[in-house]
Formats: structure tokens, sequence, C-alpha cells
């Protein structure tokens, strides 16, 4: 009887080069877009003056007057913090969604899937409908509410999950969608009592980056820094739990304890992108199976290279939702399920049929 291990999933924890080619040729395109995403815009502004105007910032070129006040304002202050955000966000949906995916031996697996979009929806309802002041100056409550949501929900689940000692993933994904749905539901009805104009909180709920600045970005660093690091660091534990438990064991890896580090570090990584961009989903489903598609199932791979498509993906989404139908800005969140929605049909149709284990 064949082992369910196989050769391919075998060859994993072999001999190994790091993809540093592929690496390169992520970063030359995330460049590319995030160009692209700082100098189209309703305003135009020439692409030799964005540079122009990123070097004289740097210290780099001495402006001398050419340059006006006001594309300095739309480039520095505006378009830059949300292309640099969105490509955090992308990167940390990114890798996440690859982590979950690998954890559950689910392709349709997603950073949203275990409870933690909703859980942050409704920490940042609780704190806008509270009726108390949610901005103060440059710091604002609803990430930090909807960064407590997101991690309250998980480890909810994650208790759930614990029998014997041992964290059982499939009880894990069933209580995380549960506890979802409680969370969207609570979320329903705390809108439909409350009087306030919730057009800001809407906007947050589906999504995007028209409110981003450049202290975002500084807030979700160490957060996904942190939880980056525990998950690549994993990688090739990632490849190992691919086999069947008592293969895995045998290789002298504590499933258990990677388990925890793993749910941990993917929950960090997204609630912390949850909590500055709003709701963005199918980010963490498309970008691993691009990469999957192209170069193979490799976890040391796969990891940075889906925080990567993850990042050029959403910079992309973010550009089109506010140049599509200029001047409106359209939600991200709306471009991402446009895409993602027949995306994700179309992996349902292709494991239709077939084991999700070895995917």
């Amino acid at each position: 009887m064949k082992s369910p291990a196989n050769t391919s999933n075998q060859d994993l924890v072999l001999a190994y080069k790091y993809p540093w080619d592929k690496i390169a040729l992520g970063i030359v395109v995330i460049l590319i877009c995030a160009v692209s995403g700082v100098a189209v815009g309703s305003v135009h502004i020439p692409i030799t003056s964005v540079f122009l105007i990123l070097f004289s910032k740097l210290d780099l070129f001495n402006e001398s007057g050419e340059l006006t006040s006001a594309w300095h304002t739309i480039i520095w202050n505006i378009r830059f913090p949300r292309v640099v955000l969105a490509l955090l966000v992308g990167a940390s949906l990114g890798i996440s969604g690859a982590t979950y995916q690998g954890l559950f031996k689910n392709p349709l697996a997603d950073p949203y899937l275990i409870g933690v979009a909703s859980g942050a929806s409704l920490g940042a309802t609780i704190v806008f409908l509270s009726g108390i002041p949610f901005t103060y100056g440059y710091f604002s409550l609803l990430p930090v509410a909807s960064f407590c949501g997101g991690i309250v929900a998980v480890f909810i689940a994650y208790l759930i999950s614990i029998k014997s000692g041992n964290t059982h993933l499939s009880t894990l994904l069933l209580a995380g969608l549960a506890i979802g749905a409680f969370a969207t539901a609570i979320t329903g009805i705390l809108m439909l009592r409350s009087d306030p104009d919730l057009r800001p909180l809407l906007s947050w709920l589906m999504g995007g980056f028209i409110r981003a600045q450049w202290s975002h970005s500084i807030l979700i660093m160490p957060y996904m820094i942190v939880g980056v690091s525990f998950i690549l660091s994993h990688s090739r534990i990632l490849n190992t739990m691919q086999l069947e438990g008592y293969y895995a064991e045998s290789l002298g890896v504590n499933i258990e304890k990677s388990k925890r580090i793993l749910i941990v570090s993917a929950t960090l990584v997204t609630a912390a992108a949850v909590s500055f961009s709003g709701l963005i989903g199918f980010v963490g489903l498309i970008a691993p199976h691009i990469i999957r598609l192209l170069w193979g199932t490799d976890y040391r791979t796969l990891l940075p290279l889906s925080g990567l498509t993850g990042a050029a993906f959403l910079i992309l989404a973010d550009l089109t939702a506010r140049t599509i139908v200029s001047p409106i800005e359209l939600p991200v969140g709306i471009i991402t399920a446009l895409v993602g929605s027949p995306f994700f049909v179309y992996v349902l149709l292709k494991t239709k049929g077939s084991t999700i284990d070895g995917y």
C-alpha cells in the first residue's frame, strides 16, 4: 500500500536551494506595481516627477521649486502611504493564507476562515457605536478594537478545539466558522439598533486604504515582523506536517507545539492587517494558489513568494479601486471579491472529487 506521503511530499524535506531568483523577480514586480500605484490617480503626475519627489524626500535630490507643493502632498502624504500599507497588508494576508492552507491541508482555507475577520469587525463596531471618541489626533481606537476582537475570536475557537491536550484542526475550523457567524450576527444587531451615520464604519468593513497614514505602516510592522518570522522559521516543519501525523512525528517534529505557534503567528499577522485595512477577502486564497501553480508546494518557497504575490495583488487592487470609476473610489474589498469569487469557484471545482490532503 502506498504511503499517504507521495513522492513530491517526501522530496520536500531533502536538499533545497533557496529561490533567490524568484524572490528577486517578485520584488521587481512589486516595485513596478508600487510605482504605478503612486503615479496613477485622478490627478496626473508624470513618473519623472514622482521619482524626483521621492528622491527629494530621501535627500538624494535637491528640489528647487520645479515641483508644486500639491504634488508633494499627493505623492508623499496620500498615495505613497497607502501603497506601502497595501504592500504590508497584502504580504501579511498572503503569508497567513498559505500558512492556514498548510495547517488545515485545505486549499480553500483563508485567513478569515477561523473567525478573525468577523471578530475584528465586531470589535470595531462596538467601539464605533459606543459613542466614545475613537480618534485622538493620528491615533484611532478602531484598529485596536478590531485587533482585540480578532484575537479573542480565534482564542475562543482554539480553546474549543483542544481535546486531551491536542489541537484538532477540523474542530478549530468549524469552531471558527461558528464564532464568525455569531460575531457577524451580533454586528448586524448592533448596527440595526443604532442611529448614527454608519458610513465610516461601513467603509471600514468593506476594506480599503483611503485613510492610510505613515503611522499605520509603522504600527503594523512590529506585529508583522514577529508573526512572519515565526512562520518562515517553521516552513520546513510545515512541509513535514503535510505527511501523516505519525510520519511527521517519526521525523522528530513536535506537531502540537508547531500547530500552536503557527496558529498564533498567522492570527497575529492577520489581525494586525485587518485592524488597519478593514475586511479584504480572498488575498490569502489567491496568492498561495498562484505560487503553487507556478512553482510547487514547498513551503520554503511558497511562504515568501505568497507574501510577495499578495503584496503586488493588493497594490493593483487598490489602484483599480480608486481609478476604475474615478473620481469615485470603490472599497478595495469589492475589487478583491470580484476577482476572488470566481477564483474560489475554480479552486472548489478543481478539488471536487479528490481528497483535500496532499493537494
